[in-house]
């Protein structure tokens, strides 16, 4: 796979000149090909596989969020096309089942057991962390990307809507099973209502639709396997593709109504199913991370 010429040579070139770290190389780590390392990110230990093309002067980053399977070493591997391609250097964290059970990944750790946690200890405050940690790595200047899918694109929705981030450059939810609408009719962590106190929907609702999400689907995603079935996932539509779909439309139609800006995208991948690397080796890729006009091909 390649990107189209002349836009390999006007990407890669853009990407290694606009991304340079302003503050220079020093403490930067610069080892080339696969890694695997274990990151202290707020408190915890984390394995983080990684990899970084060689032939890139300064990558921008892409942090991939694996899915239900939990395998954040293949999903790293899956990443190295666009890597190699597009100037990427590629993270992926691993969320182990054991610390970190459905409740606490899909969905951020918003609920447990029915009953709505402390924002303190939802898992989507890990994100600003590892974040700061990739950065004492590659720079501080060291643009960020956020690609995660199916348990992994959930848990970025949740991040999206209840995290107001701010210092990245894009939010790729692909092919997750649920959403964060953007309606307080739905209760966290599906929507914005039933939120603790102190927590105004309003604004974190106004922050959610301007921030630069990209829902990027399969088009052949229309099974049911592993897809979350309950009575708030199942009103977002009848299968991934739907939901997908639906929610876009959805958001985009609460921004033209309150008149807020709409920051979201919305791209298809023809002929791919629930498949991480089907998506991430798409011709899609590039526009769902916000390069306008340039296709994997």
């Amino acid at each position: 796979m390649k990107i189209s010429t002349p836009w390999a040579l006007i990407l890669i070139a853009g990407l290694s000149a606009a991304f340079a770290s302003p503050g220079g190389t020093e403490g930067v780590d610069r080892r080339f090909g696969v890694d695997a390392t274990v990151a202290e990110v707020d408190g915890l230990s984390m394995e983080i596989f990684s990899y970084r093309p060689s032939e890139c002067a300064a990558p921008a980053v892409l942090v991939v969020f694996h899915g239900n399977g939990r395998g954040a070493e293949s999903y790293r591997d899956s990443a190295r096309t666009v890597a190699d391609r597009s100037c990427f250097t590629i993270y992926a964290p691993l969320f182990d089942e054991e610390r970190f059970p459905n409740w606490r990944y899909h969905r951020a750790g918003v609920i447990e057991d029915g009953q709505l946690r402390d924002p303190e200890v939802w898992t989507i405050e890990l994100v600003g962390d590892l974040i700061d940690w990739i950065r004492d790595r590659e720079g501080a200047g060291a643009p960020i990307y956020l690609f995660g899918h199916s348990a992994g694109g959930q848990f970025l929705s949740r991040y999206a809507a209840y995290a107001e981030p701010r210092d990245v450059e894009r939010i790729v939810l692909a092919n997750p099973s649920t959403y964060v609408l953007p309606t307080t009719d739905e209760a966290a962590p599906y929507g914005f209502g039933g939120l603790p106190e102190g927590m105004d929907p309003d604004p974190l609702l106004q922050a959610y639709l301007a921030a630069p999400v990209t829902v990027y689907l399969g088009s052949e995603d229309t099974g049911d396997e592993s897809l979350t079935r309950n009575a708030q996932a199942d009103r977002q539509g009848d299968d991934r593709l739907d939901r997908g779909r639906q929610t876009f439309d959805m958001a985009r139609a609460v921004a033209d109504e309150r008149g807020w800006t709409f920051g979201w995208s919305l791209i298809e991948a023809e002929g791919v199913g629930h498949t991480a690397r089907g998506m991430l080796e798409s011709p899609a890729i590039l526009p769902a991370l916000g390069f306008e006009g340039l296709r994997m091909e």
